[in-house]
């Protein structure tokens, strides 16, 4: 149980921007777990989330990156060397690669560790990324785009 929701609660807070232990509490018994404000902020601590903040002010939830800026700057050179384009089909993303960079991708993409990704298969100059939903890779493949558009990576 604590597994199921600890998984919810790494959805919600990547859907939602959420502020409080509180809203936290709320979304998750919206969501058929019955927590107290109190198991929440355990699980707060023990996910390691920390409150980040959102560009027109405010604090909101999210997962403390354990990848270092200085190796999350390579991941995305890494990718951003290598991408031709991507597609959905459903909830798989398939992204396309100069030939013989799919591996390399692949494991950059690993690395980063994108909640939505379950898992990645590579060949030559394609990756398969298996999403746990199609509503979650349509976000994934916006927030890749954000990331490749950035010019200041």
């Amino acid at each position: 149980m604590k597994i199921e929701r600890h998984s919810q609660i790494i959805r919600l807070i990547n859907q939602y921007d959420i502020e409080t232990q509180e809203e936290l509490a709320e979304k998750l018994n919206e969501s058929g777990f019955q927590v107290t404000q109190a198991t929440v902020s355990r699980d707060i601590r023990e996910l390691k989330l920390t409150k980040i903040a959102k560009p027109g002010g405010g604090s909101r939830y999210a997962v403390l990156q354990s990848v270092d800026q200085e190796m999350s700057k390579k991941y995305i050179n890494v990718l951003k060397a290598s991408f031709q384009s991507m597609d959905l089909a459903q909830n798989i993303l398939v992204v396309k690669t100069v030939s013989g960079m799919a591996m390399a991708a692949a494991a950059a993409l690993d690395e980063m560790r994108f909640p939505e990704i379950v898992g990645c298969i590579a060949g030559d100059n394609t990756i398969m990324c298996a999403i746990r939903s199609a509503d979650e890779a349509l976000l994934l493949m916006e927030k890749i785009r954000k990331m490749l558009d950035n010019k200041n990576e």
